[in-house]
């Protein structure tokens, strides 16, 4: 029931059949309400390509389609050089909503399966997670929900730093303390005190630096001890991680972690056989792979280290493992990586490097979407007064809390518990919300205020609108189940609902094409807005049976349409708020 696609699909096999292949009618939402519903943009495209007039060829489509069957659902109406006005009747528009009623769906049609692996999350176990790794979590966790509510065989990877010498100091702060009699599974339960207590000893003891270094060769090197430590300390990082993902109510779970040791066991097959392949050029002592694209401003090309002149194995020599394992193995038809923008040159290498060596296809299609960086007030990376990286668990507690006062302030009446609930729901809303509603390529400065605003383009915004929803139903004492009235649309403000409601399928497959999470954030904010120009200027309550009854499943469309939207984009709503 994707309205847009039906009105594309009709004018472009119009445009086929008046002689212009390969014309695309370009179908839109109408920019302004004077335009109507939609507008076809492509007639001065193809006009162009013919060498024909515009109008002209405007002229011949509307005369074809009013033969057709969109004669009986719309209007259309020329305008400027060559645009044509689509007005869908309102028969057609009250048709569709019953069809939309009646569709646990939402009338959103599955997808060809696809199998899609999304790389999301992915923090390094050395450290608490921050601030900084609440932009790929929220915004591949809504990329996971969206393609498997749209039928994909959905892969979750969270390609977690477990390895490397950063554990060369944690590790052996742990010998020490187990040498000293310490209970490791009490310390360890306050991991924040634990790096900060292990990272200042290592740079005020030199003889503890010296024997965190040699951890870092026993870990490589398969030290059975060694080992042991590290497999504790890592069960234990990923409890910490799994803690915050259920908080901020992220998919993610143990299962989905393929942590980069999982890969080292192929970093020495994996670089054999790039070096048969005759990839590998000896650059300084270290093993680099040279690709005629990458070139630096001085026309040099820019190596991709796959092994470094000590013998240690960078990031590249496991992304590339991984890769090869994704799609040798897996055999995914795509693999969506969702990391910080400035990581684009390493992965456009992983990529050519990979398809080079053969162990992804032209078919499999590996993609970076990146995103920016969170900044402070001032317009500034953010982070703690001191400088520190802002932790993840204190930035949910602290949403938690402001959005518990809100709600207490709001809500004397109800109980403790209740209030609990409803900021939990409310707070991580805000802050998933502020993050998604962004353009995800940008910037964005992290606002407390403005996030937890009941105005504006805010989850509490939409979750409240969602509330005053369902306040109708129980101030009406209606079931919508019961409601059976056929929809009328007479007013401008029901038009418009109902057009902003049919246009939901649309909007989610908009997101796809991009992962912009923000296309579906406006379309409900836009939705919410619409809503409450309809509620101020149709009495819904006070109206005469048929058309209160009309009304409200007009309401129930809306909320149930809204509950959806944040659904997928990891956010609950509450009853009352």
């Amino acid at each position: 029931m994707n309205l847009k696609k039906q009105l594309d699909t009709e004018f472009e096999r119009t445009l086929t059949a008046l002689g212009h292949t390969d014309a695309p009618a370009v179908v839109k939402q109408a920019s302004k309400a004077e335009f109507g519903h939609y507008q076809v943009n492509g007639i001065m495209g193809a006009a162009k390509k013919a060498r024909t007039n515009p109008r002209e060829l405007a002229e011949k489509v509307v005369e074809q389609v009013q033969q057709g069957d969109l004669s009986n659902i719309l209007t259309m109406e020329i305008a400027g050089p060559g645009f044509i006005n689509l007005s869908l009747n309102q028969a057609f528009l009250s048709a569709e909503l019953e069809t939309m009623i009646g569709d646990d769906r939402l009338g959103v049609a599955t997808s060809q399966p696809e199998k899609i692996l999304i790389d999301y999350s992915s923090p390094n176990l050395a450290k608490e997670m921050h601030i900084g790794h609440l932009r790929s979590t929220a915004i591949g966790d809504a990329a996971v929900r969206l393609l498997e509510f749209l039928g994909h065989d959905v892969v979750r990877a969270n390609h977690v730093g477990d390895w490397g010498a950063q554990f060369g100091s944690l590790l052996a702060y742990m010998d020490k303390l187990d040498a000293e009699g310490a209970q490791l599974a009490t310390e360890l339960k306050d991991l924040e005190i634990f790096y900060q207590s292990a990272s200042a000893l290592f740079k005020s003891d030199e003889a503890f630096a010296a024997t965190a270094r040699e951890f870092v060769v026993k870990l490589q090197s398969g030290d059975e001890k060694c080992l042991d430590l590290w497999s504790r300390f890592i069960e234990e990082s990923i409890k910490h991680c799994q803690a915050i993902y259920d908080l901020l109510d992220i998919s993610l779970t143990p299962g989905d972690v393929k942590a980069e040791s999982a890969y080292n066991n192929m970093l020495e097959g994996t670089l054999s056989e790039l070096d048969e392949k005759g990839l590998i050029t000896i650059s300084e002592g270290a093993r680099c792979v040279f690709l005629d694209e990458f070139v630096g401003k001085d026309g040099d090309p820019i190596p991709a280290i796959v092994q470094k002149s000590d013998g240690g194995y960078p990031y590249m020599a496991t992304d590339i493992a991984a890769a090869k394992y994704r799609g040798q193995d897996l055999k995914v038809n795509q693999a969506l990586y969702f990391v910080d923008g400035r990581q684009a040159l390493h992965l456009n290498q992983l990529y050519a490097i990979a398809r080079k060596a053969g162990y992804i296809t032209e078919e499999q299609n590996f993609v970076h979407v990146p995103f920016g960086t969170i900044l402070n007030k001032e317009g500034r990376p953010f982070k703690t007064r001191d400088g520190g990286a802002v932790k993840l668990a204190d930035v949910a507690e602290e949403a938690i809390n402001r959005a518990l006062t809100l709600i207490g302030d709001k809500n004397p009446d109800l109980t403790n518990d209740e209030k609990q609930n409803i900021a939990r729901i409310v707070g991580i809303g805000a802050i998933k919300y502020a993050e998604l509603s962004k353009n995800r390529t940008t910037d964005y400065i992290f606002d407390w205020d403005t996030m937890l605003s009941f105005e504006g383009n805010t989850a509490p915004y939409l979750q409240y609108a969602y509330t005053r929803i369902k306040s109708i139903f129980r101030r009406a004492d209606v079931d919508p189940a019961n409601l059976k009235q056929a929809i009328m649309l007479n007013q401008t403000a029901e038009v418009s609902l109902a057009l902003k409601l049919l246009q939901y399928p649309e909007t989610l497959e908009s997101v796809t094409e991009d992962y912009q999470a923000n296309i579906l954030c406006n379309y409900l904010f836009e939705l919410s807005q619409l809503f409450m120009s309809f509620y101020e200027s149709c009495p819904v309550l006070k109206a005469t049976d048929e058309i209160r009854d009309s009304r409200l499943r007009l309401c129930d469309l809306s909320a149930r349409t809204l509950r959806h939207g944040l659904g997928l984009l990891g956010i609950q709503t509450v009853e009352q708020m």
